[in-house]
């Protein structure tokens, strides 16, 4: 598997520079999940960083949004 590595990318989050490490797969399903969502990856990164509270790091409260996101659309296409 070559997208097991974290790869760090550089977000913007009210206002301040940050990065976030992520593997490339959580990533590429983070990007898409802020294109169906209408919104930029920093404005995305922002909600979950707003949303996440004080015990879970933003590395890993993007992972378990993009882990919900991918349940969700699973769950509606069974659905239907």
């Amino acid at each position: 598997m070559t997208d097991a590595r974290p790869r760090k990318r550089s977000l913007t989050l009210h206002g301040h520079r940050t990065s976030v490490s992520l593997e490339e797969a959580f990533w590429v399903a983070f990007v898409e999940m802020a294109r169906t969502q209408g919104l930029s990856v920093n404005a995305l990164a922002a909600r979950i960083d707003r949303d996440r509270g004080v015990s879970a790091g933003l590395a890993s409260a993007i992972r378990v949004a993009v882990l919900r996101d991918l349940q969700d659309r699973v769950a509606e296409s069974a659905a239907t």
